[in-house]
């Protein structure tokens, strides 16, 4: 029988910059090393390197490259390190990262584990073989396990995203202006484009923008052809003590995605206890009491119409179910790593 003792664990994931699924590795490692567990971080890299516990180990490789000569070449790479240094189990987040840990724990006879961060685009089974060939695959909702049931089979459990405890708790910041922020990737996924046009003419009201993306620049543009420059602020990538000041300082957060996994900014935002406008999705409708308050994504008429109600007083916003701890969660994956390491 294994003696649950510290382990070698290797996670994989494309890159290191602001998101949820770097968040949640920061966090994850973060949270192993702290249980006396070795864990060895691999990624492209990324402004999220720093942000990574004192005790965890990185390392740099191609991991997000998708070409064939590149998944083998980092596979053949992290197998070496798994013979000659011990490591015991593997843990991938997002597909390539997925195909490469399949290769290099084949090689080096170690299990592997995947965890599916969304709902994928592409349902092909094919791209997805590595989630079924993998000792558990984690899906971090079960609107991601309802989605992606075709591809995955029946390998899957849920095991829904934690945080740590917030430093502080959200009170009604003084003053007459709204205070709405949105924090994300700049990408079209998110929905900022449609807030930005949904924004009311009239009312007193700023927005603050934290995080970066693709589309910035085009964001940028349409926030100057409504003149809103005054009104909506763009402050690029922050930390995550920062992203928390900035919660407990707003009036409310908006979050109009089209498409979530398990959304961790709006489970900070939950855990702070903003008031919340939020997109009708799966994931987010999970995670509410009262989906009836949820609003269409990309309903611009809809949402602009939400957000007067808001600035006038009448509109009640959603309330939501009790977070999953950081502990709660990690000790659910230990689970895991501790279940299979014993079989070998």
């Amino acid at each position: 029988m294994y003696k649950r003792n510290a382990v070698k664990i290797i996670e994989i994931l494309p890159e290191l910059n602001i998101g949820g699924v770097e968040r949640h590795v920061v966090e994850l490692s973060a949270e192993l090393s702290s249980r006396g567990h070795e864990v060895l971080v691999i990624s492209s890299g990324g402004g999220l390197t720093g942000q990574l516990s004192a005790g965890v180990e990185h390392r740099t490789l191609p991991v997000s490259k998708k070409n064939p000569f590149s998944v083998f070449s980092c596979a053949r790479e992290i197998s070496s390190w798994i013979k000659n240094e011990g490591w015991q189990i593997v843990h991938a987040h997002s597909r390539a990262p997925a195909w490469i840990a399949d290769i290099a724990s084949s090689r080096a006879h170690v299990p592997f584990i995947v965890t599916a961060h969304c709902d994928f685009g592409n349902k092909s089974p094919w791209i997805y073989r590595p989630y079924r060939r993998a000792a558990k695959t984690i899906c971090v909702s079960s609107a991601v396990q309802e989605a992606m049931k075709n591809c995955f089979f029946k390998n899957t459990q849920v095991i829904l995203n934690g945080l740590p405890q917030p430093p502080a708790r959200w009170t009604k910041p003084a003053g007459k202006d709204v205070k709405f922020l949105f924090v994300g990737r700049l990408s079209s996924v998110k929905g900022l484009q449609d807030i930005i046009k949904a924004l009311p003419e009239d009312g007193r009201w700023l927005l603050d923008v934290l995080g970066d993306g693709p589309m910035r620049n085009e964001l940028e543009e349409l926030r100057a052809s409504l003149s809103l420059e005054p009104r909506v602020t763009f402050h690029g990538n922050v930390s995550q003590e920062e992203c928390d000041e900035y919660m407990t300082k707003c009036t409310c957060l908006v979050f109009p995605s089209y498409k979530e996994g398990m959304p961790l900014t709006l489970a900070r935002a939950v855990q702070i206890g903003i008031p919340v406008i939020a997109s009708d999705i799966p994931p987010v409708a999970e995670m509410c009491l009262t989906p009836e308050r949820l609003l269409p994504p990309g309903d611009a008429a809809l949402w602009g119409h939400t957000l007067r109600q808001f600035l006038r007083g009448g509109y009640e916003t959603a309330l939501w179910k009790e977070i999953p701890t950081l502990a709660g969660q990690v000790d659910a994956v230990e689970e895991i790593y501790f279940e299979q390491i014993g079989k070998k």
